[in-house]
């Protein structure tokens, strides 16, 4: 039977009038050459089917539609007895994709690259994509600093009409910033310039921070750095006027360099407050960071306009717009400033929406809230309420948003969204000290029980000395006004034999008790409790004599009926790397009328940091202790105050400071404490905002002293040396290298001291 050849796809788009041949009924479709694709699909993506007329036109749509799938590498259509044939040929199938020569990246990483611009295993063969593979691969290498990078690819056909796909990789060196110029500079040194920039020319720390590889988001992050710096030094007009980035040829070396324009500098020739000021406008002059006579500091005036921005919306004015226009004398370099106020409308707010928090209770977060409903914008409320939900610990992100009422020009809705993260804890873990050897502990704790906002908390912990047990539940709303209350449960034994400073003596204890907290402000806490204590003490005849002497008078077994009482005021802005703020405690603790034991010990601790520059923190802490037995009994032993370690006087080994026992020249601590110490932090070199890692150069001072003798400054123990904190995956990390100064002979030297890991 002879067949006629239908033009094919270009012939057919560009035919002219005059038909190929004549219009048929296709009376039945054949499909030939199909290896991996159902026929079926092929009838499903073709625009005639049995029984349409066929004709040119139809012919080219047909072959059009085909080649559109992708799956087709060529596509003919003939005819043969009115039933028309397709005659296709399919692309080929990658069947793998591999790489040669990596180093750099993991296969599976990569793979995922090339996935996401449409090259995978069993998917078809395309060339273009190919070519989009190879520059997605040289994008990834270049942004790691792999400027030499050459790729190769190699496709071989495979049975069943698949290919294969390697990527031969020769990744060379990666490239280094060699040097960066600063075209333009005369008012500052290069070298102090270029401290400020995150990319760096190589260094020690290099292999971690990656900051001698180029990047053009750094570089931008840099110049920006150095134009706030010229603006925060009065250069009104400072400009960056181009920056070049060079290679070498061997694409081993980058060069940078940036020219600038420094301009002149510029003094403060006065300051005005414009517009319609509504609040006092002597209230707001106190809030002017910037004076006439000073050098200009766009700093400081950025943070006049957000002081008074922040003092509109505490008023409720949310929307205040505060903008300040300067007035240039280029002659006597002198600029003048006008804040222009325009507060806009008062608003209130309408509903407050909380949403994300599928396991935590509504009233969880909203007690934390100081901003009401119906209650006039208040900006400083409305940033307490945002930190004191991110305080409850129960949230990965707390994210809080004021958007207009719609249809209003005087309401807002306050929106909380939170993300919350499990808050269930199961815990098993080692850490080492220098004092207690290894720690073991395991704890297992539920901060946000049912969603209720109550913490539950069972924990073992064991050390060379002291092994801990507890069980403690705490109820932060016990009333709808904040009063907390808490309930302890505690077995302890301790065994100083194991501690070399220390006079040997064993104790075990076990009580239970009930604490209350109560809120004075939103920084101060006030807070109480009672709790019942029973202690066993292991005195032997090589204990000292006074132990046993104790013993004898008390009983090897006593019962204590203990109140606490405390203040605190905590306004540290973070817990992990604090820079600014303070902490002020005050506790005491009384063996209570019904107990074998009559007793008293009062803490005073404050703690202070001041931030010196962003990168700088002097921090301070100072400690006070003193305790007495009542009712003309003895202060117990046992309770006596020590010194020494990486917790109080480093250089000095752990409790080895204080009163000693004439005849064994053993430790026996005493009823006073006194101990300070200051710091100078500084973040690590080279790390840039990363602040897992803190260094430190520090002078600690303290002593204990006994009943019936003098607190002397004389008697103090003093120390210099530098520290470490690193905040490591594995725990908080301790490290200090103390030096004693005016040590005695009796005193035990300890200069490396660290600690890892955390205890219960």
């Amino acid at each position: 039977m002879k067949k006629k050849l239908i033009a094919g796809l270009v012939v057919a788009a560009f035919a002219s009038s005059a038909l190929a041949f004549e219009p048929f009924v296709i009376k039945d479709i054949r499909v030939e050459g199909l290896q991996r694709t159902e026929a079926g699909t092929v009838f499903n993506y073709l625009p005639v089917k049995v029984g349409d007329t066929m004709n040119d036109d139809k012919a080219a749509q047909a072959i059009k539609a085909l080649f559109a799938t992708g799956f087709f590498k060529n596509v003919r259509v003939e005819v043969d007895g009115g039933v028309l044939v397709l005659l296709i040929e399919e692309r080929p199938a990658i069947s793998a994709i591999d790489f040669s020569g990596l180093k750099a990246f993991d296969k599976e990483q990569l793979r995922k690259g090339l996935r996401d611009v449409g090259l995978a295993e069993s998917r078809i063969f395309d060339r273009a994509l190919v070519e989009r593979a190879e520059q997605e691969l040289k994008r990834q290498y270049l942004s790691q600093g792999y400027y030499g990078v050459q790729i190769q690819t190699t496709v071989t056909p495979l049975e069943r009409n698949r290919v294969g796909i390697n990527f031969t990789v020769e990744e060379g060196e990666i490239a280094k910033i060699k040097q960066i110029n600063l075209v333009g500079v005369s008012a500052f040194g290069e070298k102090d310039l270029l401290k400020l920039f995150v990319l760096q020319t190589p260094g020690w720390l290099s292999w971690y921070t990656k900051n001698d590889q180029y990047s053009k988001q750094k570089l931008s992050g840099d110049l920006e750095t150095l134009r706030s710096y010229y603006l925060d030094h009065g250069y009104l007009e400072f400009n960056v006027e181009s920056t070049q980035v060079s290679i070498s040829q061997d694409k081993r070396d980058i060069y940078i360099t940036v020219n600038l324009v420094e301009g002149d500098k510029y003094t403060v020739s006065s300051v005005k407050l414009a517009g319609d000021l509504i609040l006092p406008e002597a209230d707001l002059v106190k809030l002017v960071k910037i004076h006439p006579g000073e050098t200009y500091a766009r700093e400081k005036l950025a943070e006049t306009t957000k002081a008074i921005g922040e003092k509109y919306a505490n008023e409720g004015y949310a929307f205040a717009n505060i903008n300040a226009a300067p007035e240039l004398d280029k002659a006597k370099r002198e600029a003048a400033f006008t804040i222009f106020i325009d507060p806009g409308r008062r608003v209130y707010v309408k509903h407050i929406n909380i949403t994300g928090n599928t396991t935590t209770r509504d009233e969880v977060i909203r007690r934390e809230l100081r901003q009401m409903e119906s209650a006039w914008y208040d900006g400083a409320k409305i940033n307490k309420s945002r930190s004191r939900v991110d305080r409850l610990g129960f949230f990965d992100e707390v994210t809080l948003e004021t958007p207009p009422v719609p249809g209003t020009t005087d309401q807002v809705d306050v929106n909380i969204n939170v993300k919350e993260k499990p808050t269930g804890n199961l815990a098993i873990g080692a850490g080492f000290s220098s004092t207690e050897k290894l720690v073991l502990s395991g704890s297992i704790q539920k901060q946000n029980i049912f969603g209720s906002g109550n913490f539950v908390g069972v924990g073992v912990n064991t050390s060379r000395s002291n092994t801990v047990y507890s069980l403690s539940f705490t109820d932060p709303y016990y009333t709808i006004d904040g009063i907390s209350r808490g309930f302890d449960l505690y077995h302890r034994k301790f065994d100083s034999t194991t501690l070399t400073a220390l006079a040997p003596y064993g104790a075990r204890s076990a009580g239970g008790g009930v604490r209350y907290g109560l809120p004075i402000t939103d920084d101060d806490y006030v807070n109480f409790g009672v709790a019942i204590d029973s202690t066993e003490l292991n005195i032997t005849t090589a204990s000292l004599k006074r132990y046993q002497d104790f013993v004898i008078k008390y009983g090897p077994r006593n019962s204590s009926l203990l109140g606490t009482l405390g203040w605190a005021k905590d306004t540290v802005d973070s817990r992990i790397y604090p820079t600014s703020g303070y902490v002020s405690r005050i506790g005491s603790e009384l063996a209570l009328p019904g107990g074998s034991l009559r007793y008293y010990k009062i803490n005073l601790q404050g703690q202070y940091y001041y931030p010196l520059t962003k990168q700088f923190t002097l921090a301070f802490n100072g400690e006070l202790g003193y305790a007495n037995g009542m009712g003309g009994q003895d202060l117990p032993f046992f309770k006596n105050y020590y010194a020494g370690g990486i917790g109080s006087v480093r250089g000095y080994e752990g409790n080895s400071l204080g009163p000693m026992d004439a005849t064994t020249q053993e430790r026996i601590g005493g009823n006073r404490r006194f101990v300070f110490n200051s710091e100078f932090l500084v973040p690590m070199p080279g790390l840039g905002q990363d602040k897992s890692i803190r260094l430190g150069a520090f002078f600690d001072g303290g002593q204990v002293w006994g009943p019936g003798e003098r607190m002397q400054m004389s008697d103090m123990r003093y120390s210099i040396g530098i520290s470490a904190a690193w905040s490591s995956p594995v725990g908080p990390l301790k490290f200090s290298f103390g030096q004693p100064l005016r040590k005695q002979p009796e005193d035990k030297i300890q200069r490396l001291q660290f600690q890892m890991g955390t205890t219960f």
